[in-house]
């Protein structure tokens, strides 16, 4: 940092502590009279909601609005003030929008006026009056009482500016929400979105129950990851924070619950980027003698539905691209994709493990001798095709190296049911007929711990109660997995995961 900016900075801390010294001041004398953080004040009606009710002026004009007086009390936060002499004008924020607040010295009374005058930016406060229009049209509550709820000692943001730095916005995220109508509305959309989600899956034909699962697992499964670890002092037992719901939920279809899904929490040890975080949502659903065919059909609806009635259009501009939901996805097999973009692979090139390996070293792939022909094609597919994907496709049909838990293809040895749909080259949702052939299974849960001792630090570990639990019976089953914030940057056109996420993983600050 140079010497100007560190003087700079130096100024700006300064100025700030004095600010912040004023408003303790102020609190000081607050609680010498006993009327500090006041908690007896009632709402009865909501910015937003008023705003909506009378936003047709031709109706609502000032006249009709005085002529059937309306008794309101609203709280929230002071987010401008501006003062003409014994009038002031207050923008007011609650959790549902804006209303200005018209403050007369002469309806207030010149003490209480007074007193008002000395609140700051950010100050919580409770009023009641009656509904207005001012001369320039804004609907405004004549305020005839006004308290202050709470005193803020930090200042916001330049109104004009907000949080300019975007790492401040995600570990300050209480004061973006506050200063930033963009951060609000994303937010409420991922609320909807979630909530529209779960509607769409329970209502008929579908028919899905939503259940709750373990996030603490003796062993950890469902996905190949890194688990974080923990300990549990009474039984004085490793455990690891789920990586997936999984075999948990396949557990439930053994026992009859024939349509199921989850939105959770998952945790993986893994790296931070725009794309991931080590904490993320996702909803897992599974369903009883449905196809990976049906899956892609359940998938494919419920984010046209969710684009739909949620943000009220298929079209969606994400991340410097023009995305649309309203036609049928395509689906394409992962072969056919890799010898489509990769004209130098033949088609008898694909499982022949050394000549993909060839291929693969070509392309500046690191080659580890563990890898087969299946997750040789999977690392040319991730490197020469994956970013083209634009508009919503399900990449079909990959090897059964990469799908441990997926069921091999009646038709085609090596092969499994399995789809994963990409939108703007990111990767959106992943589902299959699930495998539930328990002596399949138990091979190649030891392959994956093979894959393990070898090196493989998130091959899965050999899950001996859930083998029993598919010696029970699990029906033909299909599966998915949809990353919900991945879902959310796609609806609310959102560049980072740390976007669409209150509250990122970061690194603490110094």
């Amino acid at each position: 940092m140079t010497e100007n900016a560190n003087a700079e900075a130096s100024a700006i801390a300064a100025d700030e502590n004095r600010l912040i010294a004023e408003r303790r001041e102020k609190l000081k004398a607050l609680r010498a009279q006993g009327i500090a953080y006041p908690n007896d004040f009632k709402v009865d009606s909501f910015a937003g909601d008023l705003q909506a009710e009378f936003a047709d002026k031709d109706t609502w004009t000032a006249e009709a609005i005085e002529a059937s007086p309306r008794r309101v009390a609203v709280a929230g936060r002071i987010i401008l003030m501006r003062g003409q002499g014994k009038v002031s004008f207050v923008q007011m924020q609650d959790g549902t929008g804006r209303i200005q607040l018209f403050v007369h010295q002469g309806t207030l009374g010149e003490d209480a006026y007074e007193t008002f005058k000395r609140w700051d930016l950010g100050d919580i406060v409770g009023a009641t009056g009656v509904l207005m229009r001012t001369k320039t049209g804004e609907l405004s509550v004549k305020v005839d009482t006004i308290r202050l709820l709470t005193k803020s000692l930090r200042g916001l943001p330049d109104k004009h500016h907000g949080l300019a730095d975007v790492e401040q916005r995600y570990r300050q995220r209480y004061v973006d929400l506050i200063v930033t109508e963009e951060s609000r509305r994303t937010f409420a959309l991922r609320s909807r979105i979630i909530s529209h989600v779960r509607r769409w899956l329970e209502a008929e034909p579908r028919r899905f129950m939503e259940v709750e699962t373990p996030m603490m697992h003796v062993i950890p499964g469902g996905a190949t990851a890194r688990p974080f670890t923990t300990h549990h002092n009474a039984l004085d037992i490793p455990l690891f924070l789920r990586v997936a719901p999984e075999l948990y939920l396949k557990r439930l279809v053994v026992g009859g619950f024939d349509r199921v899904y989850e939105i959770n929490r998952n945790f993986r040890n893994e790296g931070v980027s725009t794309r991931h975080n080590p904490e993320f949502t996702m909803l897992e659903l599974y369903q009883a003698y449905a196809t990976y065919h049906e899956i892609m059909d359940i998938t494919e609806g419920m984010i046209r539905s969710a684009a739909t009635d949620v943000v009220g259009d298929t079209v969606i501009e994400w991340d410097g691209a023009t995305v649309d939901l309203g036609p049928a996805f395509r689906r394409w097999r992962m072969e056919d994709a890799v010898l489509e973009l990769n004209p130098e692979i033949k088609p008898g090139d694909l499982r022949d493990r050394e000549a993909m390996a060839a291929h693969a070293k070509r392309l500046g792939i690191h080659v580890k001798p563990s890898y087969g022909w299946g997750k040789l094609l999977l690392e040319i597919f991730e490197a020469t095709v994956e970013h083209t994907l634009i508009q919503p496709t399900f990449i079909t049909d990959h090897p059964v190296e990469v799908s441990p838990l997926a069921r091999e293809s009646d038709t085609d040895k090596g092969i499994t049911d399995r789809f994963e749909l990409f939108i703007n080259g990111k990767e959106i949702a992943n589902g299959f007929s699930e495998l539930n052939d328990s002596e399949d299974q138990a091979a190649r849960f030891q392959a994956q711990v093979d894959a393990k001792d070898a090196g493989d630090d998130e091959a899965m570990h050999y899950d001996a109660d859930y083998i029993r639990a598919l010696e029970v019976g699990l029906p033909p089953t299909g599966g998915l997995g949809v990353g919900i914030d991945r879902l959310v940057m796609l609806l609310t056109g959102s560049s980072s995961i740390r976007d669409v996420l209150l509250f990122p993983t970061m690194r603490p600050e110094a």
